[in-house]
């Protein structure tokens, strides 16, 4: 069984900026060729000015002690019929492989699921080589839908995807399930399940 880990999310302010620069630099060699989150203080504003839109929503995983342990981010949601968004997300160094991205999936997951006018469903698409990443939306309940190639430019270069996808009737069922049963298969960390209850 896995350890439990305390989080909780905040929204992304000016507030953060410094220690989410600080973080996003320290974490470049981890992100390498996956990710870019902003590394300066104009790009983080940016990153801010986004969030501002109704379509894009992001959250910071905060450790008890303050410290950003991980984003994530929930962009070009769609209304009406599709009621859809993309799921982004990373850990910072030396908060990775702790279980702390995970926690704060899942509540976020359980968020935007949950919530008035909840969404249906959330895409993440990853890359085929970031095992990692794969292994943990696998265990959050994502089924793989395809391979997009060529499919989103990170650091210059056209990389493919896998597209992950969870819809609001599966984690329904997966919350209701994991209720009846221990977590440790599941690999769900403790805080994180009081988002599926």
């Amino acid at each position: 069984m896995t350890p439990a880990v305390a989080v909780r999310l905040e929204a992304p302010s000016l507030r953060h900026l410094r220690q989410f620069v600080e973080a996003a630099r320290r974490s470049r060699s981890l992100h390498r060729g996956l990710v870019s989150p902003p590394r300066t203080g104009e790009q983080y504003r940016g990153y801010l000015a986004r969030l501002a839109s109704p379509s894009n929503q992001g959250y910071l995983i905060c450790l008890p002690n303050g410290e950003l342990a991980g984003v994530v981010n929930v962009t070009e949601i769609v209304r009406g019929r599709f009621q859809s968004g993309y799921l982004g997300y990373h850990a910072f160094v030396p908060h990775q492989g702790q279980g702390h991205l995970a926690a704060g999936l899942a509540l976020v997951i359980a968020r935007v699921f949950r919530r008035p006018r909840g969404l249906h469903r959330l895409e993440a698409n990853i890359q085929p080589g970031n095992v990692r990443s794969i292994e943990l939306v696998k265990r959050l309940g994502f089924r793989l839908e395809g391979l997009s190639p060529r499919y989103l430019k990170i650091s210059g270069r056209w990389r493919d995807h896998e597209r992950w996808a969870l819809s609001s009737e599966t984690w329904k069922a997966l919350r209701a399930t994991r209720s009846h049963h221990p977590p440790s298969e599941v690999s769900l960390r403790a805080s994180a399940q009081a988002a599926f209850r």
